[in-house]
């Protein structure tokens, strides 16, 4: 178990730097200054709640993070899907810096600010998310050992996580600066929708009592709507 854990670290201690290095490429080089003090105010309350949330998880679900770290989808389909989001958020990243070199956008402080709070927000939702649900895995999968979880959020709706996700997405354009982002965030939702109905075709057909669940659950997003 040490073992595993230590090399779990390791994977962790490269991921992290690797995730602000890349992300502060995708902003701070088409933006051409350091100065793009948007960027500086997303990436904080991006990374910092991380280092908490990981060091909470490391002590508490190692198994989690494990399951948190697998990027390879099975399937074609959702391989296919997650090349789709991946382009159009690094486009959209892009396309935020250059919206603050070039002054396409004029978002109001207030608005920044206010986005940065949803995104925390929503971060701190999928945090209780993952303490609730310990196989809330990366990929579209089903464990042998996982159960049903009914309690805590998904007592509301039967995909909290990604109900706080999707509106942490609509935000990041927003909370750099950048109208002209949305174009390419907002197809993201859509993403996450077709990903919904293939999770759940999955758990319909490979988790016992998934199907009662969903009776109990109506909901997948937004209660009393959808």
């Amino acid at each position: 178990m040490e073992q595993s854990r230590s090399g779990l670290k390791k994977r962790i201690f490269l991921f992290f730097p690797l995730a602000i290095v890349v992300t502060g490429l995708m902003l701070f080089v088409p933006a051409g200054s350091l100065n793009y003090w948007q960027a500086w105010l997303f990436m904080g309350t991006l990374f910092i709640p991380f280092v908490f949330v990981v060091s909470y998880f490391l002590k508490n679900d190692p198994q989690l993070l494990e399951r948190r770290l697998r990027f390879k989808e099975r399937e074609a389909k959702e391989k296919s899907i997650i090349k789709i989001a991946q382009m159009l958020f690094f486009i959209g990243f892009l396309i935020s810096g250059f919206d603050y070199r070039f002054g396409w956008s004029n978002v109001p402080v207030w608005l920044v600010v206010a986005s940065d709070a949803v995104i925390f927000t929503a971060y701190m939702v999928v945090f209780r998310v993952f303490k609730e649900n310990s196989y809330a895995s990366r990929i579209v999968e089903v464990d042998k050992k996982q159960k049903v979880i009914k309690t805590g959020p998904y007592a509301i709706v039967r995909h909290p996580m990604y109900a706080a996700i999707i509106p942490m997405y609509l935000c990041i354009p927003l909370a750099l600066g950048s109208y002209v982002g949305l174009i390419f965030f907002a197809p993201a939702v859509g993403v996450i929708l077709i990903r919904i109905f293939d999770e759940e075709r999955l758990l319909l057909k490979d988790l016992e009592g998934y199907r009662e669940y969903t009776q109990q659950v109506k909901y997948r997003l937004i209660p009393g709507i959808w």
